[in-house]
């Protein structure tokens, strides 16, 4: 090992999981510091992210039931491309806050705990923990190296604004401003008064200043209770009237996006397609159609990917698509299981997983040693340190 120059064991620990690289942090002083440097987190999360493989990536997903709310992740290459998947247990942030709230609020059975996705980005999940009156305990998550941040609870300009009513109602976007170089979270909240909506008050976390601050040019129109989608450096949302709403990150401005359905379609989801913006439109339950943004902000790019039609014995609706396999597979969920669209035949089959329970939500993400801290270069030594 003495002879093999520098810049071969580097490329060769550049092209290693990032499970065996948090093992081979402890082979060497001089190991360790290469695999924490920035250019090789920052080169190692680029190969992973490009690999056509998806050996680097997987796939989360939370539970559907009411009396587990747990959250599991697969390998996404193995869900490609083997007959049978299996998913495996996550100990995510906030999991045992269930044992201390009550398990009843009045009369009524709700469930005061629970996770829920806002986002990815560069192997960070963006994990949102509900608890007791619709408040949110939001984090930044990696967990590959098991390491996560927990955000300050943002202030809110008003006296009382949590009710029934608002339980649904707050909003979150995560994305990464390559700009600043710097993880954000967008946070839209409803303020009630008298049960009613008096405005809505939007808020930005960086992970930079580790603050959250108010921005006050928001449209101001209600909406649909769903994460952010991160395109083009800007976060993605649908209002009320199904428009496509987005802010970007670099100068806070609002914008409509226009759309490419029309009034006759029912439901209308947003997703991402590789790096483009799309939309799921369902028409009754016989069909949806796939649009893709190929060039992001022309109308006239929006191009219709595929229809995929209804399974005839299976009750469910489709969610976006999650992606394409290198063998023109389209991965994407119905119901509370996930299928494989061939679009040169027009089939479907569903997607064997052991250890799986019904699912609400899934997430992609790329497995990377980035860390949801804070770092800063010291002087007396060249090199990078956990702030």
């Amino acid at each position: 090992m003495p002879n093999l120059p520098t810049e071969l064991i580097t490329e060769i620990l550049l092209k290693l999981p990032v499970k065996s690289l948090l093992k081979f942090r402890s082979v060497s002083k001089s190991w360790l510091e290469l695999i924490s440097s920035p250019d090789f987190v920052k080169t190692h999360l680029l190969l992973s992210t490009s690999n056509k493989e998806y050996t680097h990536h997987g796939l989360m997903f939370k539970f559907a039931s009411t009396s587990d709310r747990g959250v599991k992740d697969c390998s996404l290459s193995a869900l490609l491309c083997d007959s049978v998947t299996e998913a495996f247990d996550l100990d995510y942030p906030g999991k045992y806050y269930r044992n201390d709230y009550p398990r009843f609020v009045g009369s009524v059975n709700y469930p005061n705990v629970y996770p829920k996705f806002v986002g990815s980005v560069n192997g960070l999940i963006c994990l949102a923990i509900r608890i007791l009156h619709g408040l949110d305990d939001l984090y930044l998550w990696n967990p590959s190296i098991r390491k996560y941040k927990k955000l300050p609870s943002c202030r809110l300009n008003q006296s009382r604004c949590y009710h029934e009513q608002a339980l649904d109602g707050f909003n979150f976007g995560f994305a990464y401003d390559e700009f600043q170089d710097d993880y954000k979270v967008v946070g839209i909240f409803p303020i009630f008064g008298n049960i009613r909506l008096c405005r809505i008050e939007v808020q930005i976390y960086s992970l930079k200043s580790n603050s959250w601050r108010r921005i006050d040019d928001f449209q101001g129109r209600e909406l649909l209770n769903a994460p952010a989608k991160c395109v083009n450096g800007k976060l993605h949302w649908l209002d009320k009237q199904r428009n496509i709403i987005s802010i970007d990150l670099a100068d806070e401005k609002w914008a409509e996006v226009e759309r490419p359905y029309s009034e006759g379609c029912g439901y209308v989801k947003l997703g991402v397609f590789g790096s483009d913006l799309s939309v799921l439109c369902n028409y009754g339950r016989t069909h949806v159609d796939v649009w893709v943004m190929t060039e992001y902000g022309v109308k006239e790019s929006w191009t219709k990917m595929f229809t995929v039609k209804f399974p005839d014995d299976s009750m469910g609706i489709f969610y976006p698509p999650i992606l394409m396999s290198n063998e023109g597979e389209i991965l994407l969920k119905f119901g509370s299981r996930f299928t494989k669209y061939n679009p040169k035949d027009d089939s479907i089959r569903y997607v064997d997983v052991t250890n799986f329970a019904p699912c609400i939500e899934a997430e992609i993400y790329v497995k990377s040693l980035v860390c949801p801290f804070l770092q800063k270069r010291t002087r007396t030594h060249q090199q990078w340190r956990l702030k």
